[in-house]
């Protein structure tokens, strides 16, 4: 069991760092949405115990974060 949890833990990892070759031409507020979607998804994977439905809420939840974050400011 534990094989096959480092097994995906470290695909997890090879599939984040081969996407984060694709932010290279992304705007800053695409890399700011992007980079929210990713840490939302595992924030929810975490509090949910790993549910699907958890880590799709939080990628949702954390990319509007980011997308709404990155935008100047309009006082």
């Amino acid at each position: 069991m534990k094989a096959i949890h480092r097994s995906a833990l470290n695909a997890m990892a090879a599939a984040m760092l081969l996407g984060l070759a694709a932010c290279a031409g992304m705007s800053a507020q695409e890399k700011c949405t992007a980079i929210g979607a990713g840490a939302g998804a595992v924030g929810g994977a975490v509090l949910t115990g790993g549910s699907t439905g958890g880590t799709v809420g939080g990628a949702v939840v954390g990319g509007v974060v980011g997308h709404e974050y990155s935008k100047p400011c309009r006082g």
